[in-house]
C-alpha cells in the first residue's frame, strides 16, 4: 500500500511540473492581417547596441527571437516584387547598414537561424530592401503591417517589403 501511495504521489507531481508553462526569454507576438499572418518572438534592445553586434551584418537573422519567425500567405502574393505561392514559410534576413536582404524558406521549424545552411536549398525567394534609419530608437522589435508594407522595425533601423494580394 505504501509503494501505490508512493507512486500516486509521484505521479500526481510530475504532472503538476509538466502543467507548468513555459516561458520564453522573449514574449511572442502574432500579426494578423486579412490574408498575412507573422508569428515571431519580440526581443529587447536592453541598451544593447542591435545591429552590426548583436545582430551580425552580413549573417543570416531569425528576424525575432527564439525558434524562427513565420509568415503565412493566405493566398498567392507579390513579395517585394516576387511572386510567392500561398503558405507558410520561415521569415530570415541577411541585414546590413544600409539594405537587408530578406527570404522566405519553405523549411518550417528551425530554431533561430542556426541550422539555416542546411536548409538554404529550400529558399522560396530573396529580396533585397533598403534600410530607413529611426529618429529615435526602438525598443522592441516589431514586424507590422501599415498600408501595403510588411515592415520591421527595431533599434534605430526600419525595413519596408511591399506586399499585394
Amino acid at each position: 500500500m505504501k509503494n501505490i501511495l508512493l507512486f500516486s504521489f509521484a505521479l500526481i507531481l510530475g504532472g503538476i511540473v509538466n502543467a507548468q508553462p513555459s516561458h520564453p526569454n522573449s514574449p511572442h507576438d502574432t500579426l494578423r492581417t486579412k490574408n498575412l499572418t507573422v508569428t515571431y518572438g519580440r526581443p529587447y534592445k536592453k541598451g544593447r547596441e542591435v545591429w552590426g553586434k548583436l545582430v551580425p551584418y552580413g549573417k543570416v537573422y531569425r528576424v525575432g527571437a527564439d525558434e524562427a519567425t513565420q509568415i503565412t500567405f493566405a493566398k498567392d502574393a507579390n513579395f517585394g516584387g516576387k511572386s510567392v505561392k500561398a503558405g507558410t514559410y520561415t521569415l530570415c534576413a541577411i541585414p546590413n547598414e544600409s539594405s537587408w536582404t530578406i527570404i522566405l524558406n519553405s523549411q518550417l521549424g528551425q530554431w533561430g537561424a542556426f541550422s539555416y545552411d542546411k536548409y538554404k536549398d529550400k529558399d522560396v525567394l530573396h529580396v533585397d530592401v533598403p534600410v530607413t534609419k529611426l529618429s529615435k530608437p526602438l525598443e522592441q522589435l516589431t514586424i507590422a503591417a501599415p498600408g501595403k508594407d510588411l515592415t520591421i522595425a527595431w533599434d534605430n533601423a526600419e525595413v519596408a517589403i511591399p506586399v499585394t494580394f
